[in-house]
């Protein structure tokens, strides 16, 4: 038979142990979740992914001023588009008055 009482204190200890490791990991989900935290790490994300593009520009510039030609087409399209599609306005005719002329008359005769 085991003691009761050896039983409680491993008991205890072991709920001590628990509590340690679960205010750890509290500590440690208050630390990654500072806003002050994601701000920096946010920044400092966004700071990597400004040099690997900066890089990637200088490797290919070729491609950074066919995509900035893409883009610039794009933005102007719709005014090339319109450019090129205008329909003529088309100056009206002035109405002439219709000539009767005894060749075009068509007389009813009643039988």
């Amino acid at each position: 038979m085991s003691n009761p009482k050896l039983d409680l204190l491993a008991a205890k200890a072991e709920a001590a142990l628990a509590r340690e490791r679960l205010s750890g990991t509290v500590a440690q989900l208050q630390a990654k979740l500072d806003p002050k935290a994601l701000a920096e790490e946010a920044k400092d994300a966004g700071l990597s992914a400004v040099r690997a593009g900066a890089e990637g520009a200088r490797r290919n510039p070729g491609i950074i001023a066919g995509a900035a030609a893409a883009t610039g087409l794009l933005l102007v399209s719709g005014p090339i588009a319109r450019f090129f599609h205008r329909r003529r306005v088309r100056k009206p005719v002035p109405a002439q008055p219709i000539a009767h002329s005894e060749a075009h008359s068509i007389e009813v005769t009643e039988p």
